[in-house]
């Protein structure tokens, strides 16, 4: 048997939190009774919903997808933009993004239905990085890293950018281990640059590689493995020198 949260995060309701949500409102029943006992554990054979809908586990499932610009990271919007969703088979409805990439930034997104998951990626504690490569509308100067690495105030709390490292001059790789809303480009928008095109590239030791703009595929073992509690990596993904460089 698991805790009610977990037997709904394990049937891809939502994260552990969310899912926590759900009961302190009201929202379970187990069969026929309104269940707001976080340390309730459902049998088997309990009739478990959620606003009137049955709830069954799914098998568990992990996706890596390429997000293009223009698809926003949500089941639906309300200004009927193209979702992330679009662009996955229909049976993978059920699944939810583990953190959000805007609409107009491309790259690796994770979809699961596994709230365990979902609750260690994203959770500030564990601190897991995650690297983008960016353009800037012009070429970037150097003695600004400072002011990035020490951090930036937004949200009424301070924004740092981990490490960052010059590709060319209007080419940067930056690492973050916070989740602010638009975080990278609000920060370089303070710093009086404009980013042109934001792409991320990893998260924690998860490389997008060359996966097409696009696509989509399940994460292997060993992938799900090195999510699950691996070290982040030590380097730029294909950068030669050690990712604590700032140039």
């Amino acid at each position: 048997m698991m805790r009610l949260n977990r037997f709904l995060a394990a049937a891809g309701i939502g994260s552990r939190r969310q899912c926590d949500e759900l009961i302190a409102a009201g929202r379970v029943t187990v069969n026929g009774k309104v269940c707001t006992d976080f340390s309730a554990q459902p049998d088997a054979g309990d009739r478990v919903k959620v606003d009137g809908k049955l709830i069954h586990i799914a098998p568990v499932l992990t996706i890596i997808l390429h997000k293009p610009a223009g698809f926003v990271s949500t089941r639906k919007d309300e200004h009927a933009r193209n979702t992330v969703f679009d662009l996955l088979p229909k049976k993978f409805s059920r699944l939810f993004n583990i953190g959000r990439l805007d609409a107009q930034t491309e790259g690796l997104l994770l979809l699961t239905n596994d709230g365990d998951l979902a609750q260690r990626l994203t959770h500030p504690r564990y601190k897991i990085e995650k690297e983008y490569e960016m353009t800037l509308d012009r070429p970037w100067d150097p003695a600004l890293a400072p002011k990035l690495l020490r951090g930036i105030f937004l949200d009424g709390q301070r924004a740092k950018i981990t490490r960052l490292h010059s590709i060319s001059p209007t080419r940067l790789r930056v690492v973050l281990r916070q989740g602010i809303n638009r975080q990278i480009r609000r920060m370089f928008e303070a710093v009086g640059y404009r980013i042109k095109n934001l792409l991320r590239v990893r998260i924690g030791n998860l490389r997008l590689g060359d996966l097409p703009r696009g696509h989509w595929r399940a994460l292997t073992k060993r992938e799900l493995q090195s999510l699950d509690g691996g070290t982040p990596a030590r380097r730029f993904s294909g950068a030669g020198a050690p990712a604590s460089v700032v140039k």
